[in-house]
């Protein structure tokens, strides 16, 4: 199934991010959380994989074991980090060869330490071009790119970000999944300005439920990420960890459910190889827009 098809239907598609458990026992306790996430008939699954490409290995274990438990199509996410085409071209053909249907194609964030992305040497310096890469050598896999409603962390200004997205999606990716927000405002006005400026494939908002604040707060401030003032005021009135996942939830149940009302194409959940508050939050709910 191609990855666009996946947004072409009346249902909001839904789909989970994992990362690359350390353990033997992480892996395993995150099957079962995939089992549970299963319950939601999701779409796909994609993974991450550590700073560098650290744990390419491991990711490329993950969606093999997701894809025996699931039968699903599964993501594989790839930066332009520490690596030359050719090491990129190696590892696009290693991720085929075990199945992997789509990837999720990223610049990548700049080597802790640094606050520049500075490419290798036959590296690449530019997600577009690692689109490019994709698009020529490895056709039949689908790509996702990012978006960034709040704008990315290293973008002089909207009007430059919005450019450089436009370049990922004319060099051929198929969707675009958003970052993490707590303001569905943000989602919408992101959404109608890349329409203006003649973007035209799903734009898949991405969430993360807030069930422990500082873990929260550390988050949106990696990715420049606001967090409303009454969610903020509610989970900091409350230190119990049960309160905080409820308030947590609660907010992104009602998220979920004002993006579907406004006819989003899926939605993407950073679960964080867990599976209680996606659980929580979407029961009950018919994924229709």
């Amino acid at each position: 199934m191609s990855l666009i098809s996946h947004y072409e239907g009346a249902s909001c598609a839904i789909s989970f991010e994992l990362f690359p458990p350390k353990t033997e026992e992480g892996m395993e306790a995150m099957a079962d959380n995939v089992r549970r996430l299963c319950e939601f008939n999701p779409s796909y699954f994609t993974c991450t994989y550590g700073a560098g490409g650290s744990t390419r290995g491991t990711t490329l274990s993950v969606l093999k074991k997701v894809r025996e438990i699931t039968n699903l199509p599964v993501a594989s996410h790839l930066t332009c980090v520490g690596s030359t085409v050719a090491e990129l071209d190696s590892y696009l053909n290693e991720a085929t060869e075990q199945g992997v249907d789509y990837i999720v194609a990223l610049r990548g964030d700049p080597p802790k330490g640094t606050d520049k992305f500075v490419p290798v040497e036959g590296g690449l310096r530019y997600a577009n071009e690692l689109v490019e890469v994709i698009n020529a050598k490895f056709s039949k896999l689908g790509i996702a790119v990012a978006g960034y409603p709040e704008v990315h962390q290293e973008s002089p200004d909207a009007k430059t970000d919005l450019e450089n997205l436009k370049r990922k999606v004319d060099a051929g990716a198929d969707i675009i999944i958003t970052q993490l927000f707590y303001d569905n405002i943000d989602y919408f006005r992101f959404r109608d300005r890349c329409v203006a400026a003649g973007i035209n494939v799903p734009i898949v908002p991405g969430i993360l439920p807030v069930t422990n604040f500082k873990q929260a707060q550390r988050i949106a401030a990696m990715c420049k990420a606001s967090i409303p003032y009454e969610l903020e005021q509610s989970m900091n009135s409350h230190d119990d960890a049960g309160d905080q996942f409820r308030i947590g939830v609660d907010h992104a149940r009602k998220q979920t459910i004002n993006l579907m009302e406004h006819g989003v194409p899926g939605i993407h959940y950073y679960v964080l190889n867990k599976s209680d508050a996606a659980t929580a939050l979407l029961d009950g709910l018919q994924m229709v827009s």
